[in-house]
């Protein structure tokens, strides 16, 4: 299967759903919908299609990794930003850093490879994911990011992203 919107259904908690939860509380998102994007450089075809000018965005590239100690992380950088696993580890003081398998991935955050976004955090803060976000998204305006599967995107407000990762219990790590 797919990380599309066709096989939502099959996920722990689907897109429909999410969506449904953040308008439930109060959080406020514009939901863009697009071919599906598996990597950056897909992303960065079409994200021409929603982008506002001048608008100080902050675009993701996200990480599922694991340590030796089979601890589960979320790492959410900036598209752009070079990642070098072994320097992530030094930083982040958790050692050697691998790839988590994309059954670990469904079991851990509830997605298929190529949607993984922060907002997967609402399955991952119940299975003991620990969840590091770049710096950078305190400087942002509007974060974009998948909800749940890949042929989507939403656009919040970075305030409106903080109060998601609060009502789900989620504590963020800055890197």
């Amino acid at each position: 299967m797919d990380a599309s919107s066709a096989y939502q259904d099959s996920l722990p908690i689907s897109s429909d759903a999410l969506l449904k939860q953040l308008d439930d509380w109060g959080i406020a998102y514009q939901l863009h919908t697009h071919v599906p994007l598996r990597t950056v450089v897909d992303a960065k075809g079409v994200e021409a299609q929603f982008m506002v000018p001048g608008e100080n965005a902050l675009r993701l590239k996200n990480l599922y990794l694991r340590d030796k100690k089979k601890r589960n992380y979320l790492v959410t950088l900036q598209q752009d930003r070079e990642i070098d696993l072994k320097a992530l580890g030094a930083e982040l003081d958790i050692g050697n850093l691998s790839f988590g398998s994309a059954d670990r991935l469904l079991e851990n955050l509830g997605i298929r490879p190529g949607a993984v976004s922060p907002l997967a955090m609402i399955t991952g803060a119940g299975k003991g994911v620990t969840f590091y976000m770049d710096a950078q998204a305190q400087e942002a305006d509007v974060i974009y990011m998948h909800p749940l599967v890949n042929d989507r995107t939403v656009a919040m407000k970075r305030d409106d992203v903080m109060a998601f990762f609060e009502r789900i219990g989620v504590e963020v790590r800055w890197v």
